[in-house]
C-alpha cells in the first residue's frame, strides 16, 4: 500500500486507546507475551470500506511495535482487528505502511 493514501501523523487519542485495548490480546496471542507497557504515541489513518490504522506503540522503556488495525464500517458490527504487526522498532523508526 502506497504511503501517500495515508494521514499525515497525528498523536494517539482516545479512541486509539479504546482500538489499542481491544487489539492488544490479539497481539499478545500472537506474539505469546504479555505487554504490561502499551502506549499509543502516534498514529494515521486511511479511509477503504472502512478504516485501516496505522499505530506506533510503546510496549517497553526502549521498544515500540507497529500495528496495523482495521476497523469495519459501524453497520457492520465488528470491532477493530490486528491486521498486521512489526516488532522490533525504535522510537526513531518512521511509521510508514507495511
Amino acid at each position: 500500500l502506497p504511503s501517500w493514501k495515508y494521514s499525515c501523523l497525528l498523536p494517539g487519542t482516545e479512541a486509539t486507546w479504546r482500538n489499542l485495548n481491544i487489539v492488544k490480546p490479539q497481539l499478545e496471542r500472537r506474539e505469546n507475551k504479555t505487554y504490561n507497557t502499551f502506549t499509543a504515541i502516534i498514529y494515521r489513518t486511511q479511509v477503504v470500506a472502512g478504516t485501516n490504522y496505522l499505530i506506533k506503540v510503546q510496549n517497553s522503556d526502549d521498544g515500540y511495535v507497529h500495528l496495523r488495525v482495521f476497523q469495519a464500517l459501524p453497520h457492520e458490527n465488528q470491532g477493530p482487528s490486528l491486521t498486521d504487526y512489526q516488532t522490533g522498532k525504535t522510537k526513531d523508526d518512521p511509521l510508514v505502511c507495511f
